[in-house]
Formats: C-alpha cells, structure tokens, sequence
C-alpha cells in the first residue's frame, strides 16, 4: 500500500530529538529523510543513552535508533566550501529542510532561507530554535531545562507540593522536546499542503519557548481573566483524588464531578456519602476528605489495580492502574492493535519499538526501516548528486563527507 508522504523529500539537518522526531514523523509516514551527520562524530544522540543492553556504542543508542527509524544517513561537513556546496545540491531537490542550528548561522555560511529559496522556490525551511528567529531572546541558548521554565510550566511542578520551598522541577525525560518536533512536523505538513497548491514554498520558524507554552493553555486563559493563578502548591481545598497506593501498587484517580463522586462512593461501598452535607460539592469534598482518607486507603489496600480499575470504570469512576514498563509491553489493548513493532537494526537484532498511536486505513504508517548506521548512504545519495567512486573517495580523506 502506498504511504502517506510517499515521493517528497526532506533533509534534516538536526541533532538530539526536537527537529529528529519532526523528521521521523515525516520518514515513518513513507518520506525520503536524508539526515545530515557531522563525519566521524555523528548526531549527538549516538552518544546518549541508554544503550542497547549497554554497549555504548553510536550505532547502539537506543535515543538515536527510535528518533531514525525510516531516515538515510550522510555525513557532510558545512565548515568546508565543498559541503556548503553539497548541502545547496541537497536542498535544491528536496521539498523540506528540517534544521535547528542557532538562529543565523545557515545565514552566515550562505545557506539560509532567502539563498536557498532563491536556488529552490518551493523549498520550506523548517527551523528549530529555543525562542525563534526574531527577537530579544533570539541568540539565546537554552536546554530542556531552561525552556520548560521559560514556558513557565517548570513552576507547576511537582504538582500539590506541601509548600513552595521545594524547588521547581522539569517533566521528566525529554518530553519537551518530542513536542517542540511534533509542532514542527504539523507545521511543515501544513506548509506542503500549501506548496502543493501554490508550488510556493515558506520558512517555518518554530520557537520551542512557544510550543512548550501553548501547552498549558488553561493557564494562558486564567491570566487575562483574573482567575487565582496556580502554583505547584496544593490546593487547600483541591478535590480529591490523585496517586493512591493498594494492595499490589498504585492507581490514580480524579474525581472533579458530583457524578463521578457519586460513582466513587458506590465504588468503596459508601453510597451515603453522596449525601453527607460535608460532600456537597468540589470544594467541599477537598476540606474535608481528610475525614474519610484513612477509610478510602484501607479500602484500596484490600485490593489489587486490576480490581479497582475494573470495578471503577464499570461505575464510570476515573480510575486507572499506575504500570510498570514490563506492564505496558504486555498490555493486552496495546498489543491488540498492534501498537509495539519489531524493527531488526544490525547493532541490535530485532527490538520492540513504540508504534503510531494511529491507524490509517489507505497509507498505514510503518517503519520503512532501520536508523542508519553513520554514513551509511553516502555513496547511494552522493551518487545520485554526480559524484563518481573516485570523487567520493577524495571529499572522504579531506573529511568532506
């Protein structure tokens, strides 16, 4: 069956994850993604771990070979005249570039969007930066870190700490950065749908600040309407509900409605506390759970996830079980749809990778392939440009490619 984005082409001039995620998305919905790799070094990621049964190796990281799948790899060096010049063969035949160098820097090599447009009219520069192309903030450098306080969603985590005397924290991993590439896989789509009307390409500037800000939109709308402005500090009268310990873990709950209350105290065999005066109504319920929470964690105590799970979504009560990652792999729903695919890398074997968590009915998503080994397809795309054995061979042993 044919893919979605089969016959476009993209180049991907990027490292870690944002702007390799953005590409991936691209690649495992059937395009070409030719990725641009500094000789000898490679993507950053090849050094990031954690590594396949941890032999810390570039071609066994599993970071670089999730965020690849479906990708070429060439080596290219832009410090030199040379690579500049193939970098410009690249973009002249492709449809998308996906690039996070700091603002500027294409620009001052000759390579930014005005040139490249020049030489490809239908080209969309996709541009990956912390905070943008434009403004006070534009040569910033910033990590993860930094950007998740910047969008000043750090400030509301841990979420329901005691006091404020704990510091603020980031979400965990590199969560950030997958959605900074997603935003930029959506917005480089909307651009191709563009050029294939038009024939016109654009610049996509994707501020990772702002990607990570659009986020916490509740926030956003509290501001502007004088709404008591959260902190990560816990309610004093928050609903109840939250992480709750039983007999064989963790599950989490919310309960926010008077239906689900209703539904929780059916749950627990309490029935009359949904028309106890304490209970009345959500700020209510938060002063004066304390009253019933040693009853509520002996009830979950007596009893397994599985059973509470169960017991409370047939009551639609929200409530679901915390699992662990051996728990999620053998998840009987994830597995009947397929979800985990088996991808064999020459490093590896064969390893279970997250799929999509869609299905598309004409142009299924699949994983085309492995992530590369680096360099692997020089010769196949320097070929493609005109260069013979002999012309490769020289651009190598001067570190050219």
């Amino acid at each position: 069956m044919a893919s979605a984005l089969e016959g476009v082409r993209v180049v991907e001039y990027a490292q870690m994850v944002s702007g390799p995620y953005c590409g991936k998305l691209l690649a495992d919905h059937g395009a070409e993604v030719v990725k641009i790799e500094p000789p000898g070094t490679g993507d950053a990621a090849r050094r990031r771990g954690p590594f396949y049964k941890g032999y810390a190796g570039p071609e066994a990281s599993a970071l670089f070979l999730y965020l690849n799948t479906s990708k070429r790899s060439i080596t290219l060096d832009l410090n030199q005249e040379e690579g500049r010049r193939l970098f410009r063969a690249l973009a002249k035949d492709a449809d998308i570039l996906v690039e996070d160098s700091p603002a500027g820097t294409l620009g001052r090599m000759g390579l930014g969007y005005e040139a490249l447009s020049a030489l490809n009219p239908h080209l969309i520069v996709t541009s990956i930066t912390p905070f943008g192309q434009t403004g006070p903030y534009r040569d910033y450098k910033a990590h993860h870190l930094n950007l998740y306080h910047a969008s000043g969603q750090g400030y509301l985590l841990p979420n329901n700490s005691p006091d404020l005397s704990r510091e603020p924290i980031k979400i965990g991993g590199l969560a950030g950065d997958y959605a900074c590439g997603l935003h930029a896989a959506v917005a480089a789509l909307g651009a191709l749908y563009w050029q294939r009307a038009t024939g016109q390409g654009q610049r996509v500037d994707l501020s990772k600040q702002e990607a990570l800000l659009g986020l916490q939109r509740a926030n956003l709308t509290r501001f502007p309407n004088k709404e008591p402005i959260p902190t990560r500090l816990a309610a004093p009268n928050s609903s109840m509900g939250g992480l709750m310990e039983c007999r064989d873990g963790h599950v989490v709950m919310l309960i926010i409605e008077d239906h689900q209350w209703t539904a929780f105290c059916q749950l627990v065999g309490r029935p009359d506390w949904a028309a106890d005066p304490r209970f009345t109504d959500r700020d209510a319920r938060g002063r004066h759970f304390k009253a019933i929470e040693p009853e509520v964690r002996a009830w979950m105590m007596a009893r397994t996830r599985q059973e509470i799970y169960h017991a409370g979504q047939a009551l639609s009560c929200p409530v679901a079980p915390v699992l662990r990652a051996d728990e999620v792999l053998a998840d009987s729903q994830l597995n009947f749809r397929d979800f985990f695919v088996e991808v064999a890398h020459p490093a590896t074997g064969p390893v279970r990778y997250p799929g999509a968590p869609f299905k598309l009915s004409e142009t299924p998503w699949r994983v085309g392939r492995p992530a590369p080994l680096l360099g692997q397809d020089n010769d196949e795309i320097y070929a493609r440009l005109g260069l013979g054995p002999t012309e490769r061979a020289r651009l190598a042993e001067q570190g050219v490619i």
